[in-house]
């Protein structure tokens, strides 16, 4: 079996300082500003679809278009509390589960039982759209306008991930690397080293 070249490690350390993540704070203000935006909104039926996505982007770690293919009819294990998402940049067509807690699948629920007409519709919004109700949260949660981006909350679940010692082959998994070197960059990150970790889990 070829081993890992942790020679290639050097030439991370410069992607993972460009890595911008939520802290526990900020990841809670913006839970709650986002959720203050659905609860008060005089369009709740539309703010429940980016609240909605927020929470997805959250607890999957996915990229946003990944979550935006979602169709909840028949992308979504109601029962099991999976998420099964189309990893899109893949050459071709790939998929992978994804758990996710009871909770959101349950908000998901009591939204539809509302707003049953948004069957099958819940995350067709336009990304510019989200986007821009996602930055300007952020800046109301007095977050820093550079982490002020959605793909934010894809780096700050999987340095939760590592933080809470799941296996990095099973992070890589979840959030649809093609290669594990593109997920040991968040371990760089949380200060963790690669080479002991990889030979704790068995992976060298």
């Amino acid at each position: 079996m070829k081993s890992i070249q942790f020679s290639n490690l050097p030439q991370l350390t410069e992607s993972a300082s460009k890595i911008k993540y939520f802290n526990n704070e900020e990841l809670n203000s913006l839970v709650r500003e986002f959720q203050n935006y659905y609860d008060n909104s005089p369009r709740r039926r539309s703010a429940g679809k980016y609240w909605l996505t927020f929470l997805f982007l959250r607890f999957t770690g996915a990229r946003v278009s990944e979550v935006l293919s979602i169709d909840d009819t028949k992308d979504i294990d109601y029962r099991n509390s999976r998420i099964r998402l189309i990893t899109l940049k893949r050459k071709k067509k790939v998929y992978r589960t994804i758990p996710v807690p009871t909770d959101l699948i349950n908000e998901l629920l009591r939204y539809l039982a509302e707003y049953p007409e948004e069957r099958g519709k819940v995350f067709k919004i336009q990304y510019v759209h989200f986007y821009n109700k996602f930055k300007n949260l952020c800046i109301k949660a007095g977050i820093d306008i550079e982490k002020a981006h959605p793909h934010t909350l894809r780096h700050t679940r999987a340095i939760e991930l590592i933080n809470a010692g799941v296996p990095l082959n099973h992070i890589q998994a979840l959030l649809g690397h093609s290669s594990i070197l593109n997920t040991s960059i968040y371990l760089l990150v949380t200060g963790k080293e690669l080479e002991v970790i990889l030979k704790e889990k068995g992976l060298i």
